[in-house]
């Protein structure tokens, strides 16, 4: 019988997963059929310092822990780092960001990123930052989950619930919010990219992560909205604009996917380990969730099983 019963197979719920069944203890894993974790349409990138633009400096300190973590338990993680960049007209926007994040320096995009060519003519690198593949990170922690005969199942929990089910836990905490992300997933084999490329706009900055076979992922919106609806035309306009403006090469891409996904969030948009009515909660990933849910499980275990 399980001592734990974690709910919900998204990030949060495999990181906290895999801390307990570190720590000795015997888990089992809950799903909800039919619903796709919003972890699912995520872009993967493990930067904190870009994330200081806008976060609290707790995501930034936290988050700079996730990359030797996700160092240890898949095996591809991408040690390429960040660019930022700008068009000419934006130019106040990158030193803006400049201004607000550290761990970065000024360099030429095209140095960085070969095929930018000359479009762009200066912009902010952070060599220490990180990303992954957020769809064959899942699977490859559930996998590993399962080789320590972890179980998932639908049914009733056996064990002391941690509750890792984003919005689906908004009935007990009453404080959560959703966050609407929406993204675009294309082909394109004219253009390669080593790292993500974030492109600012003082209205809709967005980010281009690479992925396999020519495939490259765009997303952008931070909706205050609980409409888990199709994604919206101004949105893939857009994006898809943004992704024009980085290569115009992308003009001729094949679009293979559009998603969204409602980021469960807290008003200060910090994750949470709350204890109430006899369970746990781990929520509030907000867009921080492969940056911040493997810092959340340590501070679980360090907490209540230390």
């Amino acid at each position: 019988m399980a001592n734990w019963s974690v709910l919900g197979s998204g990030i949060t719920g495999l990181c906290i997963a895999t801390a307990l069944c570190e720590h000795g203890e015997k888990v089992e894993v809950i799903e909800a059929p039919h619903i796709q974790a919003a972890s699912y349409f995520a872009g993967g990138m493990l930067a904190p310092f870009c994330e200081g633009e806008s976060a609290p400096d707790i995501v930034v300190q936290n988050g700079q822990l996730s990359v030797d973590w996700w160092d240890k338990h898949i095996v591809n993680v991408k040690h390429t780092g960040t660019l930022v960049i700008a068009p000419a007209r934006d130019v106040s926007e990158l030193k803006r960001f400049a201004n607000m994040t550290i761990n970065h320096e000024w360099v030429e995009p095209e140095l960085i990123e070969p095929d930018l060519e000359s479009r762009f003519s200066q912009g902010l690198f952070f060599p220490t930052e990180a990303f992954i593949d957020p769809r064959l990170a899942l699977q490859e922690l559930k996998q590993n989950l399962r080789d320590q005969n972890v179980h998932f199942h639908t049914g009733s929990p056996l064990g002391k619930v941690i509750d890792c089910t984003g919005m689906a836990a908004k009935r007990k905490l009453k404080n959560l919010r959703s966050v609407r992300g929406e993204m675009v997933i294309f082909e394109n084999h004219d253009v390669k990219f080593s790292r993500p490329i974030r492109l600012l706009h003082p209205r809709f900055p967005c980010y281009l992560v690479p992925r396999a076979n020519g495939r490259f992922m765009v997303g952008a919106t931070m909706v205050e909205s609980s409409d888990d609806g199709p994604i919206s035309v101004r949105a893939l306009i857009e994006m898809l604009s943004s992704a024009y403006t980085i290569h115009p090469a992308f003009a001729e891409a094949k679009i293979l996917e559009t998603g969204i996904g409602l980021r469960p969030s807290f008003p200060n948009n910090v994750p949470q380990i709350i204890e109430k009515d006899n369970q746990f909660y781990v929520n509030g990933m907000y867009r921080h969730g492969f940056l911040l849910a493997p810092v959340l499980a340590i501070q679980f275990i360090e907490k209540f099983l230390g």
